[in-house]
């Protein structure tokens, strides 16, 4: 199956045009429409560097697998439910199959933006949050991946199966002399699972609607998903939540101290009015 994410060099170039279309815009007087395309240049930018930086070396898989299978095996030890289990439900229906390795596929980037446009058309007061979150926790999730950790579907010996190449849907390429490509080696943590949980909490946040929780489907969906078609570890999207949970923590501390601030300076600005009559 053709890789429904866009590569570094389309996200690249895609984000180029839009900053070259930003510039006509504003050149014409059409703010709203220059403001547009800037984020969105933005974020395909930001998304393009991330691609890049994740395709940059190949690497051996003997430590990824080793830690691969020490994930798994400390799950098993916790009392975590068997991720082989959960596939071992879904591998006897191909539709199901065929259907969550397309959502793997294309769903984590398409809802993203829909959020971000969404939160920029309707309720722009809000975006720079989104916005913060997705950039903070998308970056703090690349860091980590530069510690090579294989999906689960790298580990046949303990009863996965990569059931995305057994139909001819798999996003990713093969190796390269002997090397498996970088990209595979991210499964920790599992940016998938830290951006639908970021689009539930925003969507629940911002909307006002009473369907908006309707949207904790995503997440839902977005977990099983990763799951059964063994590309990540209950411990990869844990970890992805804990990063996600960390983002929102340092925009409450910057927000409370900007409050602070703030404060100060009308407390340091009062005697002088008073002072004046003001």
């Amino acid at each position: 199956m053709q890789n429904l994410t866009l590569t570094w060099q389309s996200a690249g170039g895609a984000a180029v045009a839009l900053y070259g279309g930003s510039y006509a815009a504003a050149r014409v007087r059409r703010g709203a429409v220059a403001a547009v395309l800037r984020e969105a240049g933005t974020l395909l930018a930001l998304f393009a560097l991330w691609q890049l930086v994740g395709s940059l070396s190949l690497m051996s898989t003997e430590h990824a697998l080793d830690r691969a299978s020490w994930i798994h095996r400390t799950e098993v030890a916790l009392g975590l439910p068997d991720e082989v289990a959960w596939q071992e439900a879904v591998t006897p229906y191909p539709v199901l199959v065929r259907l969550a390795n397309y959502y793997y596929a294309a769903m984590h980037f398409t809802v993203m933006i829909a959020l971000l446009v969404w939160v920029f058309l309707r309720h722009r007061r809000r975006y720079a949050w989104v916005r913060t979150t997705v950039v903070i926790t998308t970056a703090v999730c690349l860091a980590v991946q530069f510690i090579p950790v294989a999906p689960p579907r790298m580990l046949p010996q303990e009863g996965f199966v990569d059931v995305a190449a057994e139909y001819g849907q798999s996003v990713y390429g093969g190796t390269v002399g002997g090397m498996v490509k970088a990209a595979q080696l991210s499964a920790m943590p599992s940016v998938h699972v830290a951006w639908c949980v970021l689009v539930a909490v925003a969507v629940i946040k911002v909307s006002t609607s009473s369907l908006r929780w309707l949207v904790v489907l995503h997440p839902v969906l977005t977990v099983t998903v990763v799951v059964v078609t063994a590309n990540h570890f209950w411990a990869d999207g844990l970890v992805a939540v804990a990063i996600l949970l960390l983002a929102y923590a340092a925009q409450a501390y910057a927000a409370r101290r900007r409050a602070g601030r703030a404060a100060e300076v009308r407390s340091a600005d009062e005697p002088d009015r008073v002072a004046t009559g003001g």
